[in-house]
């Protein structure tokens, strides 16, 4: 089948941050409780702030840019490789970004 796959990545530094809490370890901060108890319950003493026992996932990562380009479906084994020389031709790698992440990996067929 011809076609093409339209690939989506962003430029990733040693600087970025990359993090995941539970809402049960945010709502364990004091400064975070007091903060929640003073907006929606003004007022009232002996609060206890808890979640349910699936524990929320809360992540906190640097904001990237998303860059994109299409190749032929005959390249798919090689899409990283294209998406370093892509960056590379966009000049987007400098020092202390120099790594690639795919984030989506999209077909096109022609027919």
């Amino acid at each position: 089948m011809k076609g093409t796959i339209l690939v989506t990545y962003k430029i990733l530094c040693k600087a970025d941050l990359n993090k995941e809490l539970t809402l049960n370890d945010l709502l364990s901060n004091e400064k975070i409780a007091k903060i929640i108890k003073s907006e929606y319950a003004k007022g009232f003493r002996n609060l206890i702030l808890n979640a349910e026992p699936n524990e929320s996932v809360i992540k906190i990562q640097t904001q990237k840019e998303l860059h994109t380009f299409e190749v032929q479906k005959d390249d798919f084994a090689d899409l990283l490789d294209l998406a370093e020389e892509d960056a590379q031709n966009k000049k987007l790698l400098k020092k202390e970004c120099e790594r690639v992440e795919l984030v989506d990996i999209e077909t096109m067929s022609t027919l």
